[in-house]
């Protein structure tokens, strides 16, 4: 639709009505859970039964219309499991960006046999669903670990279930993620902006350093904003790699409690 074409005012206004109910439909709901969050009933959920704090203040001492409860800052285990989620998230959130730029570069700027097969190659992950892909990664570490010790004697515990395995695991889709962010930015890159910096005298790194890393910054931040929310909240995938590390278990219990508390992960 070109905005300086003249619009009949039947379209504009189904056009601002579909915007409208848009929006409605995607905040409404976030908005309603916001708001039960202060709910005094038995679940942060309507009916609404009156004001209270105890879903993130209350304790074992506490009581509301609905008995005892443990609001989320009395909460030690849910507390931990949010600090292990971020923690797997930071990992994950460097490691795709750092590689999302690399994969970039290299189907940006480079001519290669086979560059369309490893394009589409790239997009399998994401397709995959999040089980079939943390069985897949668990069985194939899990065999690569065994392969190692059998036949060198050498322990690769980072191919066990626990916290690295569910940092690569994590890492094996969201990577596909960053790396078209990256790309779509560096596609609309002016090389004559580089050209003109290298016939000045600057260096590749120079070049890169002032030049093209900070026309990325905007997919840069995307990326890694994209890396983090996704880690974050995924859970097929890490059930399957998480194992019975006790970090691990009580990240697990935190995204498994229904009712706890207001914050869904």
């Amino acid at each position: 639709m070109i905005p300086s074409l003249p619009r009949s005012l039947w379209l504009r206004a189904g056009t601002a009505l579909y915007g409208c109910a848009f929006f409605v439909f995607l905040f409404v709901p976030l908005l309603v859970v916001a708001v039960f969050a202060f709910n005094d009933a038995a679940y942060p959920a309507p009916p609404w039964r009156g004001f209270t704090l105890d879903w993130f203040v209350g304790s074992n001492r506490t009581s509301g219309a609905a008995g005892a409860r443990v609001g989320l800052l009395d909460d030690g285990p849910l507390l931990a499991s949010v600090w292990t989620s971020i923690v797997v998230a930071a990992w994950v959130t460097l490691l795709s960006v750092l590689v999302g730029t690399a994969n970039a570069f290299l189907l940006e700027r480079t001519r290669f046999v086979g560059k369309q097969a490893l394009s589409f190659l790239m997009l399998a992950p994401l397709v995959v669903p999040g089980v079939i892909l943390g069985i897949s990664i668990l069985a194939l570490a899990s065999r690569a670990a065994n392969l190692a010790d059998d036949l060198w004697g050498v322990e690769l515990d980072f191919l066990r279930p626990g916290l690295p395995l569910v940092v690569l695991g994590q890492f094996s889709y969201i990577v596909s993620i960053a790396t078209l962010t990256i790309s779509a930015r560096l596609r609309r890159f002016d090389l004559a902006l580089e050209e003109a910096a290298y016939n000045l005298g600057a260096s590749r790194a120079a070049v890169l350093w002032t030049i093209t890393l900070p026309y990325l910054k905007p997919a840069l931040v995307g990326a890694a904003a994209i890396s983090f929310l996704m880690s974050f909240e995924n859970f097929n995938t890490t059930l399957m790699l998480v194992g019975s590390d006790a970090p691990l278990t009580v990240m697990m219990y935190g995204r498994m409690r229904e009712g706890a508390s207001p914050v869904l992960n």
